[in-house]
């Protein structure tokens, strides 16, 4: 699985197409043939994009936990997948983000592309500044999710 390593700020062009960060395309050693899925968060008011060989992975975990013929299961795949949409990059490096997914996360001409493990998080850049400001509820985040502060391994 690719580790996306940093963040980068793209403006959109008139028709909505984003410039894809060299580093991210750099970081993708198996290249960028197999396109991307890019779809709503579950949690906040921001984009995800997988690289195909992620977005499979996903969906190998959704299946294996999951009965379409269960009604409350139905409705949550229903849900996760609405607003999908797959994605290349052109000749150029240039990906078209939808706009109906552009209007929901609230990006006008700005996007802060944010790397993870396996994704990379695309916000506007207001909504990211808030998200993104380190503050006292990391510590605490990190000590209750790791067992202790942030530390060398060693």
């Amino acid at each position: 699985m690719i580790t996306f390593i940093g963040d980068y700020t793209v403006k959109l062009d008139a028709k909505g197409r984003l410039s894809f960060p060299a580093a991210f395309k750099k970081q993708m050693k198996d290249g960028l043939g197999g396109g991307f899925v890019l779809k709503r968060d579950v949690f906040e008011k921001c984009l995800i994009l997988y690289p195909m060989e992620e977005w499979e992975r996903q969906n190998a975990m959704i299946r294996a936990k999951t009965n379409p013929y269960n009604k409350e299961h139905a409705k949550f795949l229903r849900m996760f997948y609405a607003g999908t949409a797959e994605l290349s990059l052109d000749s150029n490096s240039r990906m078209l983000i939808p706009k109906r997914l552009l209007d929901y996360a609230e990006i006008a001409d700005e996007i802060v592309m944010a790397g993870q493990s396996g994704r990379i998080e695309l916000w506007s850049g207001d909504t990211y500044t808030g998200v993104s400001t380190a503050d006292d509820d990391f510590a605490a985040m990190a000590e209750k999710i790791l067992g202790g502060p942030l530390s060398d391994p060693e």
